[in-house]
């Protein structure tokens, strides 16, 4: 992206993006757009939408109750989309918000929410909530590609249904009963395969759990060293470690 560009304000649409067009923008997103951001006519920004690319784009028209955007130019082509999964077991609100965006920040394509034994859901688990923190962070973080957010599973049926949906997918899960050190080598073996990513709760998986991770021929355990990990923090940990040994990082 060109340097003047980097300074701009960026915003995620739905909608198909073509230079020359124009597009009204919904009564939320131009609160957000004037109120928050405090942008007015005449001022540029960057959209996207996750498929067409980023586009320097104009407010051609600052009404309160429906902005219009002008498209002025391409500024930076689509990149591919991730195919790294990440799945978890959810955590309590503010820590789920930190763990959603630094997950997009690292490159994840997919966030799955796993419920496990210990896992310490408190209500309903918000999904439109982590699709709006993904998507806060793709823009803050100049990222073309909002990961898809799925409805949360069971680890039972993840596992049950794991060679059906995730056909030749090799399962890596932060093992907290694996030994110290390896995590390089054994995520080495599988450098060449899709791969997905579990964490699992506070409490860690149950003896149960952990007994069926390691009878999958898919999953491969992988120890996070030798200190106790809060959950977000060991997702950092963990992805930090695939993307550098076998992912973009390399």
């Amino acid at each position: 992206m060109p340097r003047h560009h980097k300074n701009l304000s960026r915003l995620f649409v739905e909608v198909d993006l073509v230079v020359g067009s124009e597009l009204k923008l919904d009564k939320p997103q131009t609160n957000y757009l004037l109120n928050v951001m405090r942008k007015k006519q005449g001022d540029e920004l960057i959209l996207f939408n996750g498929r067409d690319g980023a586009f320097l784009a104009q407010i051609a028209d600052a009404h309160r109750k429906g902005a219009t955007i002008a498209l002025i130019e391409l500024a930076v082509e689509q990149t591919p989309a991730s195919d790294l999964w990440y799945m978890f077991a959810p955590l309590k609100s503010a820590r789920l918000d930190y763990m959603v965006q630094k997950a997009t920040e690292m490159g994840v394509g997919h966030l799955l929410p796993v419920i496990t034994q210990h896992t310490q859901l408190v209500g309903k688990l918000k999904h439109d909530k982590m699709v709006a923190n993904a998507i806060e962070a793709a823009e803050q973080c100049e990222i073309l590609n909002v990961p898809t957010v799925h409805q949360q599973i069971s680890l039972a049926d993840l596992l049950d249904q794991w060679d059906q949906v995730h056909p030749n997918r090799k399962l890596v899960f932060a093992d907290e009963g694996a030994p110290a050190g390896g995590a390089a080598n054994s995520l080495m073996e599988i450098k060449d395969q899709p791969v997905a990513l579990l964490v699992g709760p506070e409490g860690g998986f149950s003896d149960a759990e952990r007994e069926l991770l390691l009878a999958k021929p898919f999953c491969v355990p992988i120890s996070l060293g030798p200190r106790i990990l809060r959950a977000d923090t060991a997702a950092v940990a963990a992805l930090t470690l695939i993307q550098s040994n076998i992912g973009d990082l390399r």
